[in-house]
């Protein structure tokens, strides 16, 4: 099977929980990138935040990591992978339902920490799954199968947005969490009652057998990874928060402009993800990896030297190979990092997504300060640049067999 040429779309066509999938993440992805960019606008003007304080709501996503550490502890104990993934789906729709809820301004800060910070464990153990079923039934195809999938979720957050701007105008923001929490409950439904057995590495014993120590020893090649891509993914959360403020008052653009530099770079994201993966099956995924950060250094110094719309423009191109290469690949070499523990990995990996966004936020507001807009960008590179370097010790190692 491995000897033959094998389309990565009929793979996922083909298959009953590739399929099922594939409809989980874009219901998600629509409800979540619906509400999420209506955060802020909600705390400040149904809860009366101060809006300081409420910019600190995403220092929230520090719990992400550990939530998803131990979500996949357990989903690699469990015999049955997507139970955890049910059980993260409805502690998220009821997180949500309680945001809109909320009378106080410090509930969503609790509701965040505790219930949205599992609730992020869902799509974890959804990848767990798939990395199962890829384990069962090998293909070439690999990686095309995780970015086809993976692209479900990235159209989610194209259409996202643009709905929940629309939904929150019409009927408020406290609807909008509901429908987001009706959205987070329905990922379930595509998959109804299916079972996807945990896959155990033939002569490897499982996480929860082995000594403490052993374990940890094990995990450092993931956590070394995944603390490299926080390094290449800080500059995303001062793009969205300062992007907008440098083109409205030093460039004087438009609010189409603006909202068409902000909203390229998904769009280009998910064209770029099919591209990425049959570029890590040729080449390697660590390779490709590395080509991401380098196109996300230049994206964030094309930030920083940028004075026109076309500069921006570029630096949205470039980081969206960032991005595609993250989405396409990261979970997956997160998982083969750690391939005792499929869950475990993929928490991790993407637990640290969000926590990536709240260094760059602190990172954004002290630079921002230190040296204007839109030099803070070069912060953002200098750290892409570290991050060059660790990917491409990583990928050296990885083809000596070290």
């Amino acid at each position: 099977m491995l000897d033959r040429s094998e389309s990565a779309l009929g793979t996922v066509l083909r298959s009953r929980f590739y399929r099922s999938a594939f409809l989980s993440l874009l219901i998600a992805g629509v409800g979540l990138s619906a509400a999420t960019p209506q955060l802020t606008l909600f705390l400040v003007r149904d809860l009366g935040t101060p809006l300081p304080l409420a910019g600190l709501y995403y220092v929230t996503n520090v719990a992400s990591p550990i939530a998803g550490f131990i979500v996949g502890r357990w989903s690699d104990r469990s015999h049955d992978r997507l139970l955890w993934f049910r059980i993260c789906s409805v502690v998220g729709a009821a997180g949500w339902l309680l945001m809109a809820s909320a009378n106080a301004v410090w509930m969503p800060f609790v509701i965040s920490t505790f219930a949205l910070s599992v609730a992020g464990g869902s799509m974890a153990q959804l990848f767990a799954a798939c990395r199962d079923e890829l384990s069962r039934h090998p293909t070439r195809a690999e990686n095309r199968v995780i970015a086809t999938i993976r692209m479900a979720f990235t159209t989610g957050w194209i259409l996202g947005p643009v709905f929940g701007s629309w939904f929150g105008g019409v009927f408020g923001l406290r609807a909008l969490l509901v429908a987001t929490a009706v959205c987070v409950f329905a990922a379930i439904i595509p998959l109804g009652r299916q079972r996807v057995e945990r896959y155990d590495v033939p002569s490897t014993r499982t996480p929860s057998d082995q000594p403490e120590r052993r374990r940890i020893d094990h995990m450092m090649p993931l956590l070394v990874f995944t603390a490299v891509c926080v390094l290449a993914m800080t500059g995303d959360t001062i793009k969205f928060g300062y992007l907008p403020i440098y083109m409205a008052e030093q460039l004087h653009t438009s609010d189409s402009v603006r909202g068409l530099v902000i909203g390229i770079q998904p769009l280009l994201e998910l064209l770029m993800l099919p591209v990425v993966a049959r570029l890590a099956d040729r080449f390697g995924p660590m390779r490709a990896m590395t080509a991401g950060a380098v196109l996300g250094l230049c994206g964030n110094l094309a930030y920083a030297l940028s004075t026109s719309v076309a500069g921006l423009f570029l630096g949205q191109i470039l980081n969206a190979g960032l991005w595609a290469c993250v989405g396409a690949l990261g979970v997956s070499i997160a998982q083969h990092l750690y391939p005792e523990g499929a869950g475990t990995a993929s928490g991790v990996f993407l637990g640290a997504i969000p926590l990536g966004s709240a260094i760059g936020g602190t990172i954004g507001g002290i630079g921002v300060a230190a040296i204007g807009l839109p030099h803070v960008f070069f912060i953002p590179a200098t750290l892409t640049a570290f991050a060059i370097v660790a990917f491409t010790i990583l990928s050296l190692r990885e083809h000596s067999g070290g």
